[in-house]
């Protein structure tokens, strides 16, 4: 059985590959059920897939300096944006596919956390359009 360890991934937002701040990277897609039940169904439930949607997960650690973390995200809350992120930061292939879309900059929250805490980030931006995954 094959087995890997998450060792250097790969995450670009905007265009620019936030690596150095990355702690962790997750894309998550889902459909919705819809309910197509009918009496012809004789008591089994039926359902359909709906609407589809996605969430990039990222857990950064903060940076206030002239050109880095909070320079490059601010400006983006409110926009649509693209991303990418793949599980290593090689070149893209059947075993290390990318997938890549649009995201929403929905919130950022700067400033988190409790004494003695590192300055982290944690964030989710929903998708915005098609999330595609590609090997070359």
């Amino acid at each position: 059985m094959p087995k890997m360890v998450l060792l250097a991934q790969y995450l670009s937002i905007n265009a620019t590959v936030l690596n150095e701040f990355t702690k962790k990277a997750e894309i998550s897609v889902e459909v919705e059920d819809k309910d197509v039940t009918t009496y012809a169904s004789l008591g089994w439930k039926e359902v359909i897939g709906g609407l589809k949607s996605g969430e990039l997960g990222c857990e950064f650690l903060q940076d206030f300096a002239a050109t880095k973390l909070d320079s490059l995200m601010w400006p983006l809350l409110g926009t649509v944006v693209p991303f990418e992120v793949r599980a290593d930061q090689g070149a893209v292939s059947a075993s290390n596919p990318k997938y890549s879309g649009s995201i929403l900059i929905n919130g950022w929250s700067p400033i988190t956390g409790s004494v003695g805490d590192e300055a982290t980030v944690s964030v989710g931006f929903p998708t915005s359009g098609a999330v595609t995954r590609a090997t070359t």
